[in-house]
């Protein structure tokens, strides 16, 4: 049983696994789309015999915009004290850019997609975000790049870079607003009323926000009757093959859906590299990893090569799950419907537990 979100090209998946074998990029995609229905195939898996694995088509995740949201009429200038404690003013939202995926995201959900003129690489969702021209990935701009398309706003997280490219969109008169990219229930309406505030429609904001936050509560799992284990990796093919941290998006996911995070188990607050005797003692019942890096190592038979995952109970049951990338690490407003995704997958990991018992 397979769970995605709406797959990007093929080449900006490609290109996107290019850039995330740097080892640096690893710690912000733990830097984040309502799926309304979810299609269900049980997958031959040669390597693990009777193998299932999840996958949650999002094509039909969207979030609904505010009432009002598709024709909002911003107020100017937006005077904002962002992230890093800059002040920053915003004259003109007529020539929005996204640094982040999920940040383009939003303010597609808050009615001003059309205003969007270009996205970097991680933008997959929605559609229209997805083809837009791109001026390469959040963690590798260039000013230069960017300059040609004349943003009046730019909107970006801490993990921009490299160093110093935000100090020269600035020299070079841009509006950069640095917005709030937390992990955790907090961290979505946060960044959404962040993006909403620069963008002078702080009202939308609120109510995109607390409309995210009531389905992050709805689809909590409070009292599970047991709380299976879930390992979350970040895989880009043999060189990156990394066990996420608890400062990740996905432990507060994991722990939301009524999982329990091996980020917890193992005591690891970022990233570490997999460990066959780890992975063995852990005993993780669901493998939880983006769409991209379970292509990067030859889909579900090529994640149960690496080393120990297919004695652990994950792996002899093939329960592999797997998101868009954007749907699982970007924290952003369809993170309601990640939960309740994934809370079915530990629904049926948790029928498993009591038939073994």
């Amino acid at each position: 049983m397979f769970l995605s979100s709406k797959e990007p090209t093929i080449g900006k998946r490609l290109l996107l696994q290019s850039f995330w074998l740097v080892p640096i990029f690893l710690l912000g995609c733990a830097d984040n789309d309502g799926v309304e229905e979810v299609d269900r195939a049980v997958l031959e898996n040669e390597a693990v015999g009777t193998s299932v694995v999840e996958e949650a088509k999002g094509t039909s995740s969207q979030v609904d915009q505010p009432e009002g949201a598709t024709s909002p009429k911003p107020v100017l200038p937006a005077i904002v004290t962002d992230l890093t404690g800059t002040q920053v003013i915003v004259n003109s939202v007529d020539r929005i850019i996204p640094l982040d995926g999920t940040v383009a995201e939003v303010v597609f959900a808050l009615g001003l997609g059309s205003q969007v003129v270009a996205t970097d690489l991680s933008a997959t969702y929605p559609p229209e975000a997805d083809a837009l021209p791109e001026i390469g990935y959040q963690r590798a701009l260039t000013a230069e790049s960017i300059a040609t398309y004349s943003p009046t706003v730019l909107l970006a997280t801490e993990i921009a870079g490299p160093p110093g490219v935000i100090d020269d969109l600035r020299k070079l008169g841009f509006p950069v607003v640095i917005v709030p990219n937390r992990s955790g229930p907090e961290g979505p309406p946060e960044k959404i009323r962040a993006v909403a505030e620069a963008l002078g429609i702080p009202e939308l904001g609120d109510e995109l926000a607390n409309k995210v936050a009531a389905d992050i509560g709805k689809a909590t799992v409070t009292d599970p009757s047991s709380r299976p284990r879930v390992v979350s990796l970040y895989l880009r093919g043999a060189s990156t093959q990394l066990v996420l941290g608890r400062n990740s998006a996905t432990h507060w996911i994991i722990e939301a859906a009524g999982g329990e995070s091996m980020a917890a188990v193992l005591d690891i607050d970022s990233s570490e590299s997999i460990s066959a005797e780890g992975l063995m003692v852990v005993a993780p019942d669901v493998v939880l990893v983006p769409s991209a890096g379970l292509d990067s190592v030859g889909g579900p038979n090529g994640l149960m090569t690496i080393g120990g995952l297919s004695q652990t109970p994950a792996g002899k049951h093939g329960a592999v799950v797997h998101f868009d990338d954007q749907w699982l690490l970007g924290n952003g407003p369809r993170v309601g419907s990640l939960i309740e995704q994934l809370a079915l997958v530990l629904d049926e990991a948790r029928q498993r537990q009591e038939v073994s018992r």
